[in-house]
């Protein structure tokens, strides 16, 4: 069954009761990448009263509702994104607290909505795992791999050459299994090994 991201990042805002809510969703890779974000919204938002966040990326998932009350913020935006079966998407709400108080109903409506109007607007694409993988084979065999690398549109990360010529892909995991089909037709010496 496929999984879901983001084509590109979404930013919306949304007025209610005189509070500021910046809902914003995009696609990540894990968590670390979706923590350089949210430093990245903090710093740029540094007069807000909070910045929740709700993250789908497989075993590394989370949430927080960043002072608000707790199950106001950080787990209705995890609800929203799981409802849309998405994976890799960080989902972010900076709030300017407005002076009027929402109630524990209201703040769950307002990261609900914020969320959900940011998602209405992006993008959605089948999330495609990939494998980073080097491949070693003789040198009177690269240029034959290489060319048959750029027909399958497999991305060449770099290169190195010693006794053989190792080349670093990047590749959709599913194609994994091919690739090991393949490269004894294309080099008599070829080896597969996880990239480092």
């Amino acid at each position: 069954m496929p999984t879901y991201t983001l084509a590109a990042a979404v930013e919306i805002e949304l007025d209610i009761r005189k509070s500021r809510f910046i809902g914003i969703v995009m696609p990540v890779d894990n968590r670390e990448a979706a923590l350089r974000q949210l430093d990245r919204l903090r710093a740029q938002h540094r007069a807000a009263t909070h910045v929740c966040w709700a993250l789908m990326a497989g075993g590394q998932s989370g949430m927080s509702d960043d002072g608000e009350p707790s199950g106001t913020a950080g787990r209705p935006m995890l609800e929203v994104l799981r409802h849309h079966e998405l994976d890799g998407v960080l989902a972010a709400v900076v709030r300017y607290y407005g002076g009027i108080k929402l109630g524990a109903g209201g703040l769950v409506r307002a990261y609900t909505e914020a969320i959900a109007t940011a998602l209405k607007q992006a993008q959605r694409i089948e999330r495609i795992p990939y494998a980073e993988i080097e491949i070693a084979v003789a040198y009177a065999d690269e240029s034959q791999l290489r060319y048959w690398l750029q027909q399958k549109q497999y991305l060449l990360l770099g290169n190195r050459h010693d006794a053989l010529a190792r080349l670093l892909v990047r590749l959709p995991l599913a194609d994994l299994e091919q690739l090991g089909d393949k490269l004894p037709r294309l080099s008599s010496i070829a080896t597969i090994t996880p990239a480092i």
